[in-house]
């Protein structure tokens, strides 16, 4: 994952503090785009994962304040804010992330296959992505078991993460 800037950890304490504000909590943030179009994207959640129009809202001019108050923070001139939840296919880049997921079907990409953490299977072994229900997530790994193979995979190789979105049976499409 790419290294941040530094004034990006000032915005996280910013966003988080404004999420706080109105019951919510900052789940991630990033930075996009080029010229006009850089975008700081903010997505919150809450604990019971109910995000309203109104929170997004109340998040958005809360932080405007914040950062108008020091408007040479953000380097590089005008900006555009989104501030929105992370969506059902939310990605995971946090320890908490991935807790919060446990018992979900999550897709993982890693930077090596899965011999490089001991894993002896024929079938996973030279796998480098995992796409399953997620057995448990503590502050240094996360856990699979899958067919009696388990698998663990330390957070520092994962290039990528992201829960599955999955209908069950009876919810409307």
């Amino acid at each position: 994952m790419s290294e941040k800037p530094s004034w990006m950890d000032t915005v996280e304490k910013m966003a988080s503090q404004a999420a706080t504000e109105v019951g919510c909590l900052l789940y991630d943030l990033e930075f996009v785009g080029a010229g006009k179009g850089r975008t700081l994207r903010v997505f919150i959640d809450r604990e019971d994962g109910n995000v309203t129009i109104d929170d997004c809202s109340n998040v958005s001019k809360g932080l405007n304040l914040l950062l108008d108050a020091d408007e040479e923070l953000i380097p590089g001139g005008a900006y555009n804010l989104e501030v929105s939840t992370p969506g059902l296919d939310r990605h995971l880049n946090k320890p908490w992330h991935f807790q919060k997921v446990i018992g979900k079907k999550v897709y993982i990409k890693t930077s090596k296959a899965l011999e490089s953490v001991g894993v002896t299977d024929k079938k996973w072994k030279s796998a480098k992505t995992v796409e399953q229900v997620l057995d448990a997530a503590d502050e240094s790994e996360i856990k699979f078991v899958v067919d009696d193979v388990e698998i663990k995979i330390p957070y520092g190789m994962i290039d990528k993460a992201k829960l599955v979105f999955e209908m069950t049976k009876g919810q409307k499409k």
